[in-house]
């Protein structure tokens, strides 16, 4: 972690000395994880245009806080060491991840940093599902939020049996992700171009989340199996790694790990990079139970999964549970152009039922989460909303 420096400016007792705007309501953006931070930021946009909001970054206590320093340096917000955040008072904070929020001074929303609140903790009756557990939401029997952002109205009835003291907090504003995902498809050829897709060549994605039971730890040679099987010709291949996997074990080592297949014609994205492009970029998708394969199922993107243990991983009834009982299981020594064509064929289909579940406010969710931050704000939204903008086409010649 990076020290940080205590900050005169733009918060603090004595600030109204040293700014330039005075007066502003003070946001903290509680980053714990670059995973949590790249969705964290999408809601800082929905209000930091603001000229009436002042908004600055401090890092969470997380145990998967690699990288997160570089994150911050790269967002150009103000950073307040740790310490200096839970002295100062904030009319707002916002997090994706729950470390330290019991020691702040503000009114907390929490947000989910995945595809909703989709995995779960513990086995068997203790199993519940991470994030709207009483053990994430409640210090001393008290509840640590003024607001709890949830993506779908199923997710209500989940609050109330695990935290119903904190079902009042809860406000169904749809997924974010999703939406921007949405709002990109017709960016698509930008995207192929940008990647170097030639036409009829197809793109066939690989997405590993991070942990001993993701795609990356449990099929090692998936990737040089992929090269040696597909022709070149005609398909590309690329790698989208959960930021974890490169964080926890350094970007030297992962671009060491995979050297060979960079070499035969991997294109491994960097972390930095908006994963979203690729996906809707790709024509296939290869995945294990993390987000992603879900964001890419509920767009339409074939999606074949991986063999994999999933003991206590999906919460019932989640976008990630159908995603698993209904993709295509990838058998990586069958033949791989049939399952491809099976899962082309099933696409439309299992995204139907994966997007269904994944939100129940599809287009909805900018306006809706930035009504619930200025309603904790005490301020009135502007009469402006900003339109869901597509992600940036990626530039390959800076990685």
């Amino acid at each position: 972690m990076f020290a940080a420096e205590w900050s005169s400016a733009p918060v603090g007792i004595d600030a109204s000395s040293w700014v330039t705007r005075s007066g502003c309501r003070d946001v903290l953006a509680v980053v714990h994880t670059v995973t949590s931070g790249q969705r964290l930021l999408e809601a800082v946009e929905t209000i930091e245009t603001d000229r009436r909001v002042q908004v600055v970054f401090a890092q969470g206590p997380d145990a998967f806080s690699n990288g997160v320093d570089e994150f911050l340096r790269n967002t150009g917000g103000v950073v307040l060491p740790w310490q200096q955040a839970v002295r100062e008072r904030f009319d707002l904070a916002i997090a994706a991840a729950y470390g330290g929020l019991r020691e702040l001074h503000a009114p907390i929303v929490v947000m989910p940093h995945g595809a909703g609140y989709g995995k779960t903790h513990g086995t068997g009756a203790s199993a519940v599902s991470y994030g709207l557990d009483a053990q994430r939401l409640t210090h001393n029997g008290r509840v640590l939020t003024d607001a709890v952002a949830l993506s779908h109205d199923s997710q209500l009835e989940l609050l109330r049996r695990q935290c119903p003291a904190a079902v009042d907090r809860a406000v169904v504003v749809g997924d974010i992700c999703y939406d921007r995902l949405a709002a990109s498809v017709l960016s698509r050829d930008a995207y192929r171009a940008a990647l170097g897709v030639q036409p009829g060549q197809e793109l066939v994605v690989v997405a590993s989340t991070w942990g001993q039971d993701s795609l990356f730890a449990r099929n090692g040679d998936l990737l040089p199996h992929l090269h040696d099987t597909l022709a070149t010709d005609r398909y590309r291949l690329a790698a989208l790694m959960h930021p974890s996997v490169w964080f926890g074990h350094g970007r030297r080592q992962l671009r060491a790990w995979l050297a060979d297949s960079r070499q035969a014609g991997l294109m491994l994205v960097p972390p930095e990079v908006d994963w979203r492009a690729v996906v809707v970029a790709a024509d296939y998708l290869v995945g294990d139970h993390g987000s992603v394969p879900v964001y890419a199922a509920a767009i339409g993107c074939p999606v074949l999964l991986t063999d994999q243990s999933l003991q206590a991983v999906h919460s019932a009834g989640s976008a990630q549970e159908v995603l698993s009982a209904t993709a295509v299981r990838l058998a990586a020594a069958e033949p791989l152009a049939p399952q491809l064509d099976l899962a082309r064929r099933r696409a439309r289909e299992v995204g139907a039922k994966v997007a269904g579940r994944l939100t129940s406010r599809p287009g909805t969710a900018v306006t809706a989460l930035q009504e619930q931050l200025y309603r904790l704000l005490g301020m009135t939204a502007p009469g402006r909303h900003r339109a869901v903008e597509a992600v940036p086409v990626p530039d390959p010649g800076r990685w």
